[in-house]
């Protein structure tokens, strides 16, 4: 299990949200931590300690300069998601990111668009590519959620959805909504899901707040999941160790 670090961007700040809070209201999110430090301070730590493949996310408008600052401080070293398309994903590889992060750009209606997600390998590579799949549960069942995780779209996280989308990129990167930013603990039943089905690298994001819960994910994700975690760490005004945490997932 590795440690995938993350810079999560609003309105040109690093902050932690809570998850299911972003929306286009025009009402400010709840929020966790806003950060006085730019994202390139946080992208030269992670280069400093080695860390690849964590993400840069804009969360909305106003977050392109400051995420390019980042990818700029650690070129190769963090991919970068949050209005890539296939029109610009190519920028953005050239810009430093080691992959750019897809979700709602692939749906369309509620459903996958494949012809959007083929162009998308044309333009940058299935190596090059991650998809984000936010997941909420709705009777019983997770289903992939866009647009600021505020739409339930009709595809259900399952065996059958994992296999063909794995197909068309190298990495998932999977939100569970409904515990992201709210240090109540991971989602146990989404990562057991993950483990079962997944067949490429898969990074979990949410609810992540103590050493229990890694040693947790580290079993019931068998090992292959790795982990980002966010408002629970010291880095981002929380309680959790972020160097700690580097060396527990190295071991």
């Amino acid at each position: 299990m590795k440690f995938r670090p993350c810079i999560d961007l609003h309105n040109g700040q690093v902050k932690q949200i809570v998850g299911g809070s972003l929306n286009d209201s025009g009402q400010n999110p709840a929020t966790n931590f806003v950060s006085s430090k730019p994202s390139s301070w946080y992208a030269q730590l992670y280069r400093d300690d080695h860390l690849v493949g964590g993400h840069v996310i804009k969360l909305g408008a106003n977050n392109d300069q400051p995420a390019a600052e980042a990818l700029a401080a650690w070129p190769g070293g963090l991919q970068v998601g949050g209005g890539i398309t296939a029109e610009n994903a190519s920028w953005w590889m050239s810009a430093g990111a080691s992959k750019v992060i897809v979700t709602s750009y692939v749906f369309s209606h509620g459903r996958v668009d494949l012809k959007k997600l083929e162009q998308l390998v044309r333009e940058v590579g299935k190596e090059n590519l991650v998809l984000d799949l936010s997941c909420r549960k709705k009777q019983d069942q997770y289903y992939v959620v866009t647009d600021r995780w505020q739409t339930f779209t009709d595809t259900a996280v399952n065996a059958e959805s994992l296999r063909q989308l794995s197909e068309y990129c190298a990495e998932f990167l999977i939100h569970g909504v409904d515990v992201e930013g709210l240090q109540q603990g991971m989602d146990e039943s989404l990562v057991a899901l993950l483990a079962e089905n997944v067949s490429i690298p898969c990074v979990y994001a949410g609810g992540v707040r103590s050493f229990d819960d890694l040693r947790k994910l580290k079993s019931v994700g068998k090992g292959k999941i790795d982990v980002t975690v966010g408002s629970a760490l010291d880095l981002f005004g929380g309680q959790l160790p972020y160097r700690r945490v580097v060396e527990f997932c190295s071991e």
